[in-house]
């Protein structure tokens, strides 16, 4: 009964100005008629003093989910002023929408190193034919049977495999057809939540419109990966050279593995991570100085990765299989044979491998002068983490393509090679993401210096 008569003596003290309120915050929020008209400053007062006097006079928790609802338009509002967040529907979307992506990204790293494993057990030539949305496998001794005769007729049979037997043949098969069929359920796993989420709301034109994009480069990679397969397929110019695929698309169809990889990665941190670990202006600017360098080592990463999928391409890794010389030189004397001399840096070994070992170097000292930087400067103790693993990863992929040639490329070391550098950039992309420029709104809150329990 109390509580009834202090609810109806507020409203009638306030009808009037509730009344003059609403009329006037139709289309606009509160926050901005409060904060941009100074007209209604005395209403706003008023009105603020006698809701704090009803308040007070309320049972304790009354108001407790009111204030849960208006915290958290007043959160969404702030987060929509001051940043542009890739998915706007609350924590609990993010969360999903994050665990997709990440998920995402995970198998497109599962695609790469089972292609390396494809590559490395000369698998790749062994399916003749494709299909958009693939076909069964073989499953009786007939069916194998078709298939084998197929192969058969292949340059790499004949020069390579010649006299092969048919168990042979099924287990490189099957290295193929899995790294195909795990391509195309990427490409159902990505569709199907990504057609969920939209529907649901959780997803902002800025990142529909990237994700789009993705899924079309993911759908093209299969073209780009038969292009690849189609020229191993092809007579080779000269019958002392081996069958294999053109470099040059190897290339592409790494480099697009790559790519994908690195945009799904790079969206699902910008989704989980819209703002950086940034808690003091002081440690902005330490990671702002990290950025200058973080960007560039990034890129000779990703340069130096490139020139592997050459190496892989020329079958690089198998000559010059000594280290730091190459043979008993520094520097082979045919780097240059080949005219004109561009070709040299995409199908000549000897200038494709001294290419691989410069760039790798560069890469290794880098960023042991990003991690030597960093240690003087004041950032965020993240940061320094997180140059301190990639310094030894990268030390880690030296090693490891140190003794992958030495060994004369076994598959155990080529795909942990592989997959080491894909590991190297990612972690230099998790880095430069950590380090990149906090949101205006998110700088005026800063202190100057952080405050450390």
């Amino acid at each position: 009964m109390f509580q009834s008569r202090v609810v109806a003596s507020i409203l009638k003290r306030n009808k009037a100005i509730i009344n003059s309120l609403t009329s006037n915050l139709r289309g606009t929020s509160s926050s901005r008629c409060f904060s941009s008209s100074s007209a209604y400053a005395p209403i706003a007062n008023s009105f603020a003093r006698t809701s704090l006097f009803g308040f007070r006079s309320l049972p304790k928790d009354h108001h407790v989910s009111s204030f849960r609802k208006m915290s958290t338009v007043a959160s969404v509002g702030a987060e929509k002023e001051g940043l542009k967040l890739l998915v706007t529907a609350g924590p609990r979307a993010q969360k999903m929408v994050g665990i997709w992506l990440f998920g995402s990204a995970a198998w497109v790293f599962s695609m790469v190193v089972l292609g390396g494993v494809t590559r490395l057990t000369r698998s790749g030539l062994s399916m003749t034919d494709w299909k958009f949305t693939g076909n069964l496998p073989p499953l009786s001794d007939e069916e194998w049977q078709q298939e084998f005769e197929k192969y058969k007729q292949s340059p790499e049979y004949k020069r390579v495999n010649k006299g092969m037997s048919i168990e042979d043949f099924k287990f490189i098969y099957w290295m193929e057809y899995a790294h195909r069929m795990w391509g195309r359920a990427l490409g159902v796993m990505f569709a199907l939540p990504f057609s969920y989420f939209l529907r649901k709301g959780y997803i902002t034109v800025n990142l529909g419109l990237r994700l789009s994009a993705l899924f079309a480069l993911g759908a093209g990679q299969g073209l780009i990966g038969w292009w690849m397969v189609k020229s191993g397929l092809e007579e080779p110019t000269s019958e002392y050279v081996d069958p294999r695929v053109s470099p040059y698309r190897l290339a592409a169809h790494l480099t697009s593995a790559f790519v994908i990889y690195s945009g799904l990665f790079w969206t699902a941190l910008s989704v989980v991570m819209p703002e950086p670990p940034a808690e003091s202006l002081a440690w902005d600017q330490g990671a702002a100085k990290v950025r200058r360098l973080a960007i560039p080592v990034s890129l000779i990463v990703g340069i130096t990765a490139v020139s592997g999928a050459f190496v892989a391409g020329n079958d690089a890794g198998r000559a010059y299989n000594t280290f730091p010389k190459m043979g008993d030189v520094w520097v082979p004397d045919n780097i240059f044979e080949l005219k004109p001399i561009i070709r040299n840096f995409f199908e000549n070994t000897a200038t494709v491998q001294l290419d691989h070992r410069i760039l790798a170097t560069t890469s290794l000292i880098s960023i042991c002068g990003l991690w030597w930087w960093t240690k003087k400067l004041d950032v965020h103790p993240a940061i320094r983490s997180l140059v301190g693993a990639t310094f030894g990863m990268a030390a880690l992929q030296v090693t490891l393509g140190v003794s992958t040639l030495l060994s004369y490329v076994p598959v155990s070391l080529g795909t942990a090679h592989q997959a080491g550098a894909l590991t190297l950039l990612t972690l230099m992309l998790l880095l430069t993401h950590t380090v990149r420029k906090p949101s205006i709104s998110l700088l005026k809150t800063l202190p100057q210096v952080a405050k450390i329990a």
